[in-house]
């Protein structure tokens, strides 16, 4: 089990999610628990950490394609060539492909970089999955 699975894992634990286990007493419910994936707690850290020196308005990748990764509106807004993000459909983003590696060498993010790891793309993956919200 990798490391991000055990941690998503703690954390439904935790918050009473899995397989009906609740707080005595309580009544939350898997229903009222929050998306599994936030912009701002997982999916920003990871363009802040990973894709900002680039990806900025003073970047090369900004200049290059228009793509601003240091907000929300940034991510949304997409490239001067279009959209990156369909929400709901992590499958028929544009951020996904390149992320994923299924595009040419040249095209590949980051560039002349180490892939993001399987966890950080899961989390992209899963917020826009759940409509790529602003949370």
């Amino acid at each position: 089990m990798k490391k991000c699975q055990v941690v998503a894992i703690a954390a439904a634990i935790a918050a009473g999610s899995i397989c009906g286990i609740g707080v005595p007493g309580s009544t939350r419910t898997a229903a009222a628990v929050e998306p599994a994936v936030t912009f701002r707690e997982d999916v920003l850290p990871v363009f802040q950490i990973r894709c900002v020196s680039c990806h900025s308005p003073t970047g090369e990748g900004y200049k290059a394609s228009g793509l601003d990764l240091t907000t929300y509106k940034g991510v949304i807004a997409g490239t001067k060539y279009g959209p990156m993000v369909v929400p709901g459909d992590p499958d028929s983003s544009n951020l996904m492909r390149l992320l994923d590696w299924k595009v040419s060498p040249q095209l590949r993010m980051p560039h002349n970089k180490k892939q993001l790891s399987v966890c950080d793309r899961d989390a992209i993956r899963t917020w826009i999955r759940e409509g790529a919200k602003d949370n």
